[in-house]
C-alpha cells in the first residue's frame, strides 16, 4: 500500500501537468515491489476520484482537472502490459458509459482489471447511444453489463438503458453492474433506476462480479417509481375531467 506522502506527490505532480514526474513516482512504485494491479486500484483510482472531488468543488481549474486526468489515462495505457494474466475465467463483461460521459477513465481502469482477472472484456467508453449497446449486448451475450457514470445529467439515460433491457428480457442471466461517481454519491440510486449489482470502485467490481453472493441484493425501488408515476398521471387526469 502506498503511503500518504507518495500518493500527494503524485497528486501535485497530476495539477501540474507534470509528465515526467507523474512517471517517476509511478515507476519509483513499481521498483518497490508493487505490482501494476496495485498501482491500479491503490495510486490511480483514489487520485482519479480525488481530482473528481476538486473539480466539484471548483478546488482546481478546467485546465488542471483536464491536465491530470489526460496524464492518468497515459499511466494506465503504459501501465496495462504490466498487468498479471490470470487464468481464463470462461465469463463476458461488456463495460460502457452513458453516450455523453466524458470520464472513461474508471471504465477503462475496470475494463483492464477484468481482463487482468481473466474475463473476456469489451470496453465500449462512451459515445455510443442506447440503442447501439442494446444491440452489442445481443450480439456478444455477456454475462455482466457494467455502465460507468460521474455526471448526475446522465442518469435518466441510463436509467431508461436498464428499463429497456428489463422490459425485453432477452437476457435474464446477464447481471447489470453500475459504479462511478454519480452511483457513489446518489446513495440506493443503483436500486432505484434497476441495476443488479453496485460497485463502489474496480477492487469492489471485480469482487462482486467474481462473488455474486456476497454483493447487497436489491431493493426493486423500480416497481415503486412506476407506480408512482403512474399516480401522478392518473391525478393529472382527474384534474383535467374536473376542470372540463
Amino acid at each position: 500500500m502506498p503511503d500518504k506522502l507518495l500518493l500527494e506527490r503524485y497528486l501535485q505532480n497530476l495539477l501540474q501537468g507534470d509528465r515526467e514526474n507523474s512517471r517517476a513516482v509511478i515507476e519509483e512504485t513499481l521498483q518497490s515491489g508493487i505490482p501494476a494491479n496495485s498501482v491500479y486500484t491503490d495510486i490511480v483510482w483514489p487520485i482519479m476520484t480525488t481530482i473528481e472531488k476538486l473539480h466539484r468543488s471548483d478546488r482546481i481549474t478546467n485546465s488542471q482537472e483536464h491536465l491530470a486526468s489526460r496524464i492518468n489515462r497515459t499511466i494506465i495505457d503504459q501501465l496495462q502490459n504490466k498487468l498479471p494474466r490470470h487464468p481464463e475465467r470462461q465469463k463476458r463483461i461488456v463495460i460502457c458509459c452513458e453516450q455523453s460521459e466524458i470520464h472513461e477513465l474508471g471504465a477503462q481502469i475496470m475494463a483492464d482489471l477484468f481482463e487482468c482477472d481473466g474475463w473476456e472484456v469489451r470496453f465500449l467508453g462512451g459515445g455510443l447511444n442506447n440503442e447501439d449497446i442494446l444491440t452489442f449486448v445481443n450480439d456478444y451475450a455477456p454475462d455482466i453489463l457494467l455502465i460507468y457514470g460521474t455526471n448526475p445529467k446522465n442518469a435518466p439515460s441510463v436509467r431508461q438503458l436498464i428499463d429497456t433491457i428489463k422490459d425485453v428480457n432477452a437476457w435474464p442471466n446477464m447481471k447489470i453492474m453500475v459504479s462511478g461517481g454519480l452511483f457513489n454519491r446518489a446513495e440506493e440510486l443503483w436500486e432505484e433506476i434497476g441495476a443488479d449489482l453496485f460497485a463502489a470502485n474496480a477492487a469492489d467490481a471485480l469482487h462482486k462480479a467474481c462473488n455474486p453472493q456476497d454483493a447487497k441484493q436489491p431493493v426493486r425501488t423500480i416497481n415503486r417509481r412506476k407506480r408512482s408515476r403512474q399516480m401522478r398521471e392518473k391525478k393529472q387526469l382527474a384534474c383535467q375531467v374536473t376542470t372540463i
